[in-house]
Protein backbone atom coordinates (compact mmCIF):
# COMPACT_ATOMS: atom_id res chain seq x y z
CA UNK A 1 0.00 0.00 0.00
CA UNK A 2 1.29 3.29 -0.91
CA UNK A 3 1.76 6.33 1.55
CA UNK A 4 -0.53 8.11 0.12
CA UNK A 5 -3.39 5.36 -0.03
CA UNK A 6 -2.97 4.63 3.92
CA UNK A 7 -5.89 4.95 5.60
CA UNK A 8 -6.69 7.62 8.05
CA UNK A 9 -6.42 4.95 11.29
CA UNK A 10 -3.18 3.80 10.42
CA UNK A 11 -1.14 7.44 10.05
CA UNK A 12 -0.01 9.35 13.48
CA UNK A 13 -2.21 12.52 14.12
CA UNK A 14 -0.83 15.47 14.33
CA UNK A 15 -3.12 18.57 15.64
CA UNK A 16 -2.29 22.39 15.97
CA UNK A 17 -4.25 24.65 18.97
CA UNK A 18 -3.87 27.51 20.49
CA UNK A 19 -6.13 31.07 20.29
CA UNK A 20 -7.53 32.91 17.52
CA UNK A 21 -4.58 34.88 15.30
CA UNK A 22 -1.43 33.32 16.12
CA UNK A 23 -0.66 31.87 13.46
CA UNK A 24 -2.09 28.10 13.62
CA UNK A 25 -2.89 28.19 10.11
CA UNK A 26 -0.15 29.94 8.31
CA UNK A 27 2.10 27.55 10.68
CA UNK A 28 0.56 24.95 9.12
CA UNK A 29 0.27 25.55 5.50
CA UNK A 30 4.43 26.08 5.75
CA UNK A 31 4.62 22.61 7.27
CA UNK A 32 2.61 21.13 4.52
CA UNK A 33 4.57 23.19 2.36
CA UNK A 34 0.93 23.64 0.70
CA UNK A 35 -1.81 26.69 1.07
CA UNK A 36 -3.73 24.19 2.93
CA UNK A 37 -5.30 26.67 5.20
CA UNK A 38 -6.85 29.90 4.78
CA UNK A 39 -4.45 32.97 6.20
CA UNK A 40 -6.09 36.10 7.25
CA UNK A 41 -5.32 38.91 10.06
CA UNK A 42 -9.47 38.34 10.84
CA UNK A 43 -9.81 35.88 14.17
CA UNK A 44 -11.88 32.74 13.82
CA UNK A 45 -10.73 32.40 10.00
CA UNK A 46 -10.09 29.06 10.52
CA UNK A 47 -14.03 27.63 11.29
CA UNK A 48 -13.96 23.37 10.83
CA UNK A 49 -10.62 21.42 11.18
CA UNK A 50 -9.01 21.37 8.19
CA UNK A 51 -7.20 17.65 7.60
CA UNK A 52 -4.18 16.53 5.14
CA UNK A 53 -2.72 13.78 4.74
CA UNK A 54 1.07 13.73 3.72
CA UNK A 55 4.26 12.40 4.63
CA UNK A 56 6.66 13.87 7.07
CA UNK A 57 9.86 12.19 7.48
CA UNK A 58 11.48 9.99 9.31
CA UNK A 59 7.47 9.69 10.71
CA UNK A 60 5.96 8.54 7.21
CA UNK A 61 2.56 8.80 6.49
CA UNK A 62 0.74 11.08 8.58
CA UNK A 63 -2.53 13.55 8.91
CA UNK A 64 -2.27 17.43 9.94
CA UNK A 65 -5.02 18.78 11.46
CA UNK A 66 -5.56 22.96 12.01
CA UNK A 67 -8.00 23.66 14.18
CA UNK A 68 -10.26 26.79 15.02
CA UNK A 69 -9.53 28.94 17.68
CA UNK A 70 -9.65 27.57 21.20
CA UNK A 71 -11.05 31.41 22.44
CA UNK A 72 -13.73 31.14 19.88
CA UNK A 73 -16.43 33.58 21.22
CA UNK A 74 -20.52 33.37 20.92
CA UNK A 75 -23.25 30.39 19.94
CA UNK A 76 -20.97 29.77 16.51
CA UNK A 77 -17.72 29.90 18.34
CA UNK A 78 -18.61 27.05 20.55
CA UNK A 79 -20.00 24.78 18.15
CA UNK A 80 -16.29 25.35 16.54
CA UNK A 81 -14.89 24.75 20.08
CA UNK A 82 -16.41 21.06 20.29
CA UNK A 83 -15.38 20.02 16.88
CA UNK A 84 -11.72 20.74 18.02
CA UNK A 85 -12.93 18.91 20.96
CA UNK A 86 -13.22 16.05 18.71
CA UNK A 87 -9.63 16.74 16.78
CA UNK A 88 -7.96 16.50 20.75
CA UNK A 89 -9.86 12.87 20.41
CA UNK A 90 -7.56 11.10 18.10
CA UNK A 91 -4.56 13.74 18.47
CA UNK A 92 -1.42 11.54 19.03
CA UNK A 93 1.09 14.91 18.67
CA UNK A 94 -0.26 18.09 19.78
CA UNK A 95 1.08 21.41 19.02
CA UNK A 96 0.37 24.37 20.66
CA UNK A 97 1.14 27.66 18.70
CA UNK A 98 1.25 30.76 20.46
CA UNK A 99 2.20 34.41 20.21
CA UNK A 100 6.28 34.51 20.95
CA UNK A 101 5.82 37.98 22.83
CA UNK A 102 3.58 36.58 25.82
CA UNK A 103 3.55 33.95 28.74
CA UNK A 104 0.36 31.63 28.08
CA UNK A 105 -2.96 33.17 28.96
CA UNK A 106 -6.01 31.43 30.58
CA UNK A 107 -6.85 29.32 27.15
CA UNK A 108 -3.13 27.78 26.34
CA UNK A 109 -3.00 26.83 30.02
CA UNK A 110 -6.43 24.71 29.71
CA UNK A 111 -4.75 23.04 26.44
CA UNK A 112 -1.55 21.82 27.72
CA UNK A 113 -3.85 20.99 31.45
CA UNK A 114 -6.16 18.89 28.88
CA UNK A 115 -3.34 17.48 26.69
CA UNK A 116 -1.46 16.14 30.11
CA UNK A 117 -5.12 14.60 31.48
CA UNK A 118 -5.14 12.74 28.14
CA UNK A 119 -1.58 11.74 27.83
CA UNK A 120 -0.95 13.69 24.61
CA UNK A 121 2.67 14.07 23.98
CA UNK A 122 2.71 18.31 22.89
CA UNK A 123 5.03 20.72 21.52
CA UNK A 124 5.49 24.50 21.82
CA UNK A 125 5.45 26.81 18.80
CA UNK A 126 6.11 30.01 19.90
CA UNK A 127 5.34 31.79 16.39
CA UNK A 128 5.85 35.22 14.82
CA UNK A 129 9.49 35.68 15.76
CA UNK A 130 10.30 37.73 13.18
CA UNK A 131 8.47 40.40 15.40
CA UNK A 132 11.62 40.22 17.71
CA UNK A 133 15.01 41.35 17.29
CA UNK A 134 16.82 38.53 18.72
CA UNK A 135 15.54 35.36 18.20
CA UNK A 136 15.73 32.66 21.06
CA UNK A 137 17.36 29.58 21.97
CA UNK A 138 15.20 26.14 20.83
CA UNK A 139 14.76 23.71 23.45
CA UNK A 140 13.54 20.16 23.06
CA UNK A 141 9.57 21.30 23.62
CA UNK A 142 9.61 24.45 22.46
CA UNK A 143 10.71 25.57 19.14
CA UNK A 144 10.59 29.88 17.92
CA UNK A 145 9.14 29.75 14.95
CA UNK A 146 7.97 32.62 11.63
CA UNK A 147 5.55 31.25 9.12
CA UNK A 148 5.82 34.11 7.22
CA UNK A 149 10.21 34.13 6.90
CA UNK A 150 9.90 30.40 7.33
CA UNK A 151 12.17 29.92 10.26
CA UNK A 152 12.15 27.06 12.88
CA UNK A 153 9.88 24.99 10.31
CA UNK A 154 12.35 22.16 9.91
CA UNK A 155 13.50 21.94 13.69
CA UNK A 156 9.58 21.80 14.01
CA UNK A 157 9.03 19.08 11.70
CA UNK A 158 12.32 17.52 13.59
CA UNK A 159 10.71 18.15 17.55
CA UNK A 160 7.41 16.28 16.40
CA UNK A 161 9.36 13.46 14.67
CA UNK A 162 12.07 13.07 17.78
CA UNK A 163 8.69 13.33 20.01
CA UNK A 164 6.43 10.72 17.98
CA UNK A 165 9.79 8.06 17.86
CA UNK A 166 9.58 8.83 21.99
CA UNK A 167 5.60 7.90 22.39
CA UNK A 168 4.67 5.44 19.73
CA UNK A 169 4.82 2.06 20.43
CA UNK A 170 6.54 0.46 17.80
CA UNK A 171 6.01 -3.15 19.26
CA UNK A 172 2.24 -3.11 18.61
CA UNK A 173 0.98 -5.58 15.96
CA UNK A 174 -1.85 -7.25 14.22
CA UNK A 175 -1.03 -10.62 14.29
CA UNK A 176 2.81 -11.28 13.45
CA UNK A 177 3.56 -12.09 17.61
CA UNK A 178 0.79 -14.95 17.86
CA UNK A 179 2.86 -16.52 15.11
CA UNK A 180 6.08 -17.73 14.22
CA UNK A 181 8.32 -17.93 10.92
CA UNK A 182 7.12 -20.95 8.30
CA UNK A 183 3.64 -20.60 10.01
CA UNK A 184 0.89 -21.15 8.14
CA UNK A 185 -1.99 -18.83 8.45
CA UNK A 186 -5.43 -19.23 6.79
CA UNK A 187 -7.40 -15.73 6.07
CA UNK A 188 -11.01 -16.46 5.76
CA UNK A 189 -12.43 -13.52 3.59
CA UNK A 190 -16.25 -13.64 2.37
CA UNK A 191 -16.72 -12.02 -0.71
CA UNK A 192 -20.60 -10.65 -0.41
CA UNK A 193 -22.56 -7.37 -1.72
CA UNK A 194 -20.97 -5.63 1.44
CA UNK A 195 -17.46 -6.49 0.02
CA UNK A 196 -15.38 -3.55 -1.22
CA UNK A 197 -15.24 -3.63 -4.94
CA UNK A 198 -11.71 -4.75 -6.11
CA UNK A 199 -10.02 -4.49 -2.78
CA UNK A 200 -9.65 -6.16 0.41
CA UNK A 201 -10.85 -4.43 3.85
CA UNK A 202 -8.41 -3.16 6.02
CA UNK A 203 -7.73 -5.43 8.92
CA UNK A 204 -7.52 -8.10 6.06
CA UNK A 205 -4.42 -6.14 4.70
CA UNK A 206 -2.80 -5.26 8.04
CA UNK A 207 -2.91 -9.51 8.72
CA UNK A 208 -1.61 -10.01 5.45
CA UNK A 209 1.41 -7.79 5.64
CA UNK A 210 1.82 -8.67 9.01
CA UNK A 211 2.23 -12.55 8.38
CA UNK A 212 4.69 -11.62 5.70
CA UNK A 213 6.69 -9.28 7.54
CA UNK A 214 7.13 -12.31 10.49
CA UNK A 215 8.12 -14.43 7.24
CA UNK A 216 5.03 -16.74 7.91
CA UNK A 217 2.74 -18.09 4.87
CA UNK A 218 -0.63 -16.54 4.23
CA UNK A 219 -3.35 -18.27 3.02
CA UNK A 220 -6.54 -16.32 1.16
CA UNK A 221 -9.56 -18.49 0.84
CA UNK A 222 -13.54 -17.82 0.95
CA UNK A 223 -15.38 -19.56 3.21
CA UNK A 224 -17.29 -21.65 0.49
CA UNK A 225 -13.44 -22.92 0.10
CA UNK A 226 -12.03 -23.26 3.67
CA UNK A 227 -12.63 -27.11 4.04
CA UNK A 228 -10.95 -27.74 0.63
CA UNK A 229 -7.99 -25.20 1.72
CA UNK A 230 -7.46 -27.26 4.64
CA UNK A 231 -7.34 -30.00 3.18
CA UNK A 232 -5.07 -29.45 -0.02
CA UNK A 233 -2.39 -28.07 3.30
CA UNK A 234 0.14 -30.75 3.94
CA UNK A 235 0.01 -29.06 7.74
CA UNK A 236 -2.59 -27.54 9.63
CA UNK A 237 -2.24 -24.01 9.88
CA UNK A 238 -0.97 -22.41 12.83
CA UNK A 239 -4.08 -20.22 13.25
CA UNK A 240 -7.47 -19.31 11.45
CA UNK A 241 -8.51 -16.01 11.20
CA UNK A 242 -12.44 -15.10 9.91
CA UNK A 243 -14.66 -13.09 9.42
CA UNK A 244 -16.91 -12.77 12.33
CA UNK A 245 -19.99 -12.66 10.16
CA UNK A 246 -18.81 -15.61 9.00
CA UNK A 247 -18.11 -17.31 12.47
CA UNK A 248 -20.72 -20.17 12.58
CA UNK A 249 -19.98 -21.76 9.49
CA UNK A 250 -16.18 -21.47 10.03
CA UNK A 251 -16.37 -22.60 13.34
CA UNK A 252 -17.78 -25.94 11.86
CA UNK A 253 -15.09 -26.71 9.55
CA UNK A 254 -11.96 -25.92 11.98
CA UNK A 255 -11.34 -28.40 13.66
CA UNK A 256 -10.69 -27.48 17.75
CA UNK A 257 -7.19 -28.20 18.07
CA UNK A 258 -6.64 -25.63 15.55
CA UNK A 259 -6.24 -22.25 16.93
CA UNK A 260 -9.45 -20.17 15.54
CA UNK A 261 -9.70 -15.89 15.92
CA UNK A 262 -11.31 -12.98 13.75
CA UNK A 263 -9.53 -9.72 11.87
CA UNK A 264 -12.44 -7.76 14.35
CA UNK A 265 -11.16 -9.62 17.87
CA UNK A 266 -7.82 -9.12 16.45
CA UNK A 267 -8.30 -4.92 15.59
CA UNK A 268 -9.63 -4.72 19.41
CA UNK A 269 -6.47 -5.81 20.50
CA UNK A 270 -4.72 -3.69 17.95
CA UNK A 271 -7.27 -0.80 19.02
CA UNK A 272 -6.51 -1.64 22.44
CA UNK A 273 -10.37 -2.30 24.09
CA UNK A 274 -10.10 -6.47 23.77
CA UNK A 275 -10.44 -6.45 27.52
CA UNK A 276 -13.18 -3.92 27.59
CA UNK A 277 -15.20 -5.78 24.72
CA UNK A 278 -14.58 -9.21 26.36
CA UNK A 279 -16.17 -8.10 29.68
CA UNK A 280 -19.15 -6.12 27.67
CA UNK A 281 -20.07 -9.01 25.42
CA UNK A 282 -20.71 -10.98 28.19
CA UNK A 283 -23.25 -8.23 29.49
CA UNK A 284 -25.50 -9.79 26.60
CA UNK A 285 -27.51 -12.10 28.59
CA UNK A 286 -28.12 -9.02 31.54
CA UNK A 287 -30.16 -7.42 28.41
CA UNK A 288 -34.18 -7.27 29.03
CA UNK A 289 -36.92 -6.46 26.44
CA UNK A 290 -36.71 -2.33 25.21
CA UNK A 291 -33.33 -2.58 26.53
CA UNK A 292 -31.63 0.25 24.20
CA UNK A 293 -28.25 -0.73 22.25
CA UNK A 294 -25.89 1.58 20.46
CA UNK A 295 -24.45 0.07 17.67
CA UNK A 296 -21.68 2.31 16.24
CA UNK A 297 -19.37 2.11 13.12
CA UNK A 298 -16.19 4.41 12.64
CA UNK A 299 -17.00 5.14 9.05
CA UNK A 300 -19.35 6.17 6.88
CA UNK A 301 -20.39 3.78 3.96
CA UNK A 302 -23.24 3.10 1.86
CA UNK A 303 -25.68 0.41 3.35
CA UNK A 304 -26.46 -2.80 1.82
CA UNK A 305 -29.34 -4.45 2.42
CA UNK A 306 -27.17 -7.02 4.64
CA UNK A 307 -25.15 -4.49 6.68
CA UNK A 308 -23.70 -6.41 9.15
CA UNK A 309 -24.45 -3.14 11.92
CA UNK A 310 -27.71 -2.44 10.74
CA UNK A 311 -29.58 -5.66 9.86
CA UNK A 312 -26.95 -9.02 10.75
CA UNK A 313 -26.50 -8.02 14.19
CA UNK A 314 -29.82 -6.38 15.34
CA UNK A 315 -31.11 -9.49 14.21
CA UNK A 316 -28.59 -11.86 15.84
CA UNK A 317 -28.86 -10.31 19.18
CA UNK A 318 -32.97 -10.68 18.94
CA UNK A 319 -32.38 -14.30 18.05
CA UNK A 320 -30.12 -15.49 20.36
CA UNK A 321 -31.81 -13.67 23.78
CA UNK A 322 -35.62 -13.84 22.20
CA UNK A 323 -35.80 -9.83 22.84
CA UNK A 324 -36.83 -7.39 21.26
CA UNK A 325 -34.47 -4.19 22.01
CA UNK A 326 -34.72 -0.65 21.03
CA UNK A 327 -31.51 0.21 18.59
CA UNK A 328 -29.76 3.58 17.41
CA UNK A 329 -26.66 3.39 15.35
CA UNK A 330 -23.85 6.00 14.83
CA UNK A 331 -21.28 6.43 12.09
CA UNK A 332 -18.01 8.21 11.46
CA UNK A 333 -17.32 11.06 13.82
CA UNK A 334 -20.73 11.31 15.56
CA UNK A 335 -20.56 9.14 18.55
CA UNK A 336 -22.19 10.59 21.63
CA UNK A 337 -21.16 11.91 24.16
CA UNK A 338 -23.93 11.67 26.14
CA UNK A 339 -24.30 7.40 26.56
CA UNK A 340 -26.06 7.44 29.58
CA UNK A 341 -29.67 6.46 28.11
CA UNK A 342 -28.20 2.82 26.53
CA UNK A 343 -27.62 -0.11 27.98
CA UNK A 344 -25.04 -1.81 25.63
CA UNK A 345 -22.79 -0.33 22.92
CA UNK A 346 -21.52 -2.59 20.12
CA UNK A 347 -18.65 -0.76 18.12
CA UNK A 348 -17.20 -2.18 15.30
CA UNK A 349 -13.62 -2.71 15.05
CA UNK A 350 -12.70 0.55 14.81
CA UNK A 351 -10.08 0.15 11.47
CA UNK A 352 -10.41 3.75 10.10
CA UNK A 353 -10.30 5.27 13.74
CA UNK A 354 -7.04 5.70 15.45
CA UNK A 355 -6.55 4.01 18.37
CA UNK A 356 -6.68 7.37 20.47
CA UNK A 357 -10.45 7.71 19.45
CA UNK A 358 -10.80 3.96 19.86
CA UNK A 359 -10.06 4.69 23.57
CA UNK A 360 -11.68 7.63 24.17
CA UNK A 361 -15.00 5.99 23.14
CA UNK A 362 -14.25 2.77 25.11
CA UNK A 363 -13.38 5.34 28.23
CA UNK A 364 -16.78 7.60 27.67
CA UNK A 365 -18.78 4.42 27.73
CA UNK A 366 -16.80 2.98 30.98
CA UNK A 367 -17.39 6.33 32.87
CA UNK A 368 -20.69 6.50 32.38
CA UNK A 369 -21.04 2.91 33.14
CA UNK A 370 -22.35 1.37 30.07
CA UNK A 371 -20.89 -2.27 28.92
CA UNK A 372 -18.53 -1.73 25.59
CA UNK A 373 -17.95 -4.20 23.47
CA UNK A 374 -17.08 -4.76 19.35
CA UNK A 375 -18.87 -6.53 16.43
CA UNK A 376 -16.62 -9.76 16.57
CA UNK A 377 -16.15 -10.22 19.89
CA UNK A 378 -20.27 -10.06 20.61
CA UNK A 379 -20.84 -12.38 17.85
CA UNK A 380 -18.20 -14.97 19.13
CA UNK A 381 -19.90 -14.69 22.35
CA UNK A 382 -23.52 -15.44 21.09
CA UNK A 383 -21.95 -18.12 18.82
CA UNK A 384 -21.15 -19.60 22.43
CA UNK A 385 -17.51 -19.83 20.81
CA UNK A 386 -16.03 -16.47 22.92
CA UNK A 387 -13.62 -18.60 24.49
CA UNK A 388 -11.77 -20.30 21.66
CA UNK A 389 -11.64 -17.24 19.71
CA UNK A 390 -9.82 -14.97 22.23
CA UNK A 391 -7.43 -18.23 23.50
CA UNK A 392 -5.19 -17.42 21.02
CA UNK A 393 -4.46 -13.90 22.15
CA UNK A 394 -4.82 -15.05 25.97
CA UNK A 395 -2.39 -17.34 25.93
CA UNK A 396 0.46 -15.04 24.59
CA UNK A 397 -0.68 -13.16 27.50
Amino acid sequence: MGLNNTPTGQRLHIGFFGCRNVGKSSLVNSVTNQDLSVVSDIKGTTTDPVKKSMELLPLGPVIIIDTPGFDDEGTLGQKRIEKTKKILRSCDIAVLVTDCEREFNETENELVSIFIERKIPYIVAKNKVDTLSKIPINTENIIYTSAIRKIGIEELKNAIGKLAGKNIDKNVRFVGDLIKEKDIVVLVTPIDSAAPKDRMIMPQQLAIRDIIDSNAIAVVTKETELKDTLNSLKKNPSLVITDSQVFEFVNKIVNEDIPLTSFSILMARYKGFLDTAVEGANFINNLKNGSKILISEGCTHHRQCDDIGTVKLPKWLEKYTGLKFDFEWSSGTGFPNDLSKFDLIIHCGGCMLNSNEMIYRMNSAKNQGIPFTNYGTAIAYMQGILERTIKPIYNLK
